[in-house]
């Protein structure tokens, strides 16, 4: 799955911001992920976004779960 990750997601401080985007194209992974948790089937999100493929999707994930993989979280002060 390494190998999906590094050939799907892209950082490029000249494209979103340096945020983790699809291949160099203006998709963040946080939108990916949004529309997922919206509701949006995996088959929707392609429809909607042609130049989008499942090992995208699939890799946006992968980065997620690799995010969410950390040994403690401690709340912020307000």
């Amino acid at each position: 799955m390494t190998e999906l990750l590094s050939e799907r997601i892209t950082m490029d401080a000249n494209i979103c911001h340096g945020k983790p985007t699809i291949r160099g194209l203006r998709y963040p992974v946080e939108n990916i992920l949004e529309w997922l948790s919206s509701g949006m089937s995996v088959d929707e999100i392609l429809a909607d976004y042609e130049d989008l493929e499942r090992e995208d999707i699939l890799a946006a994930l992968e980065f997620a779960s690799r995010l969410a993989k950390v040994k403690r979280i401690e709340m912020l002060a307000a």
